[in-house]
């Protein structure tokens, strides 16, 4: 668990991220994507995780079209492309959920997409992307699909969309803790998951802006901490490898543009282990009837496991990200947390 100064770093001030930016945003990108309910969770097991006097306000982001949040931001960048770049086509480095993303995003711009994705990806996500319209190239390892997508970019022209760092992205995240803000009016804590770090970016300057008071908590998987590591250091720094269930978490650095949005918007960021994530995929089945990836369960980790006990008397956002799962995957979680 770590508490951040935020004076040690330059502030951002990109006019990309107004709210009145933001609402234009979530005007253009229109009824292409939702807007994504919330619900306030109320249930014996969470109140005997949580907290019986803290009230736990869900954003179910998981019903975005695509099946998680990143439609927003890949969206929002592929829509601000020429004629030329929609032509030549756009690629995308992923795990998984960006790469279905932009291929969803594409096939509304009526561009062709070439997707990288490692070979270890669900099928079920590779088997998204090519539904969306998308070309998907397989690489050994999640860390060798940023490579191999510039690389693509660089010899066939195609506009290389980023999964997490940039301003149209932090936009398009944006987009969500504006939705959020509205929808559940006053929060005193909001807990996002961290992968690159787009979303918590984008959600964390809106909500500021927005509810000044409320405390932002970003969430990152301990095999996937790059974000910890790159706040340790004071600047961005990559990881030498992922090891995380949370694979849409496993982004393998941080990058300046979020970085810096992270260090000042976000109050404190906290770990969580696969048993946690496991156990909240379990609370959320059970009680919600969701069933999420593990992405989808580390805001509801974080509050049910390391902070457990903090925010007694609390209205608490936490967001679903995401649930593009396998059912064998998905069951063999909830065995797995017993």
């Amino acid at each position: 668990m770590q508490s951040l100064a935020k004076s040690e770093m330059p502030r951002v001030n990109d006019p990309h991220l107004s709210i009145a930016a933001v609402r234009a945003c979530r005007e253009r990108l229109g009824e292409r994507v939702l807007v994504t309910p919330i619900h306030h969770w109320r249930g014996p097991k969470l109140a005997a995780a949580a907290g019986a006097d803290v009230e736990t306000i869900i954003k179910l982001e998981l019903f975005q079209i695509t099946g998680s949040f990143k439609a927003r931001g890949a969206l929002n960048v592929v829509l601000g492309l020429g004629p030329d770049q929609i032509a030549r086509g756009v690629t995308a480095a992923s795990g998984g959920n960006h790469a279905i993303a932009t291929a969803y995003a594409a096939s509304i711009a009526g561009a062709p997409a070439k997707v990288v994705m490692p070979r270890t990806a669900s099928p079920v996500r590779v088997a998204m992307a090519r539904a969306w319209g998308a070309e998907v190239v397989l690489a050994e390892t999640i860390g060798d699909v940023f490579p191999m997508a510039e690389t693509i970019a660089r010899d066939e022209g195609k506009t290389f969309v980023h999964p997490f760092e940039g301003p149209l992205t932090a936009q398009g995240t944006a987009t969500v803790g504006l939705e959020f803000s509205e929808q559940a009016g006053a929060l005193d804590v909001l807990i996002v998951p961290i992968g690159g770090g787009g979303l918590i970016a984008g959600m964390a300057s809106a909500m500021k802006q927005l509810q000044p008071a409320c405390r932002v908590i970003g969430v990152e998987p301990q095999g996937a901490d790059s974000m910890h590591r790159s706040f340790a250091a004071g600047a961005p720094v990559a990881i030498e490898a992922v090891r995380t269930i949370a694979d849409s978490l496993g982004a393998p650095m941080a990058l300046p543009y979020s970085f810096a949005l992270c260090r000042q918007y976000v109050d404190e960021l906290v770990l969580i282990s696969d048993d946690d994530l496991r156990a909240a995929m379990k609370l959320l089945f059970e009680e919600m009837k969701l069933a999420v990836e593990p992405a989808g369960a580390a805001a509801t980790a974080a509050l049910i496991g390391p902070l457990r006990g903090r925010f007694g008397g609390a209205r608490v956002g936490v967001i679903a990200c995401g649930a593009n799962i396998d059912a064998a995957t998905f069951g063999a979680h909830l065995a797995a947390a017993g």
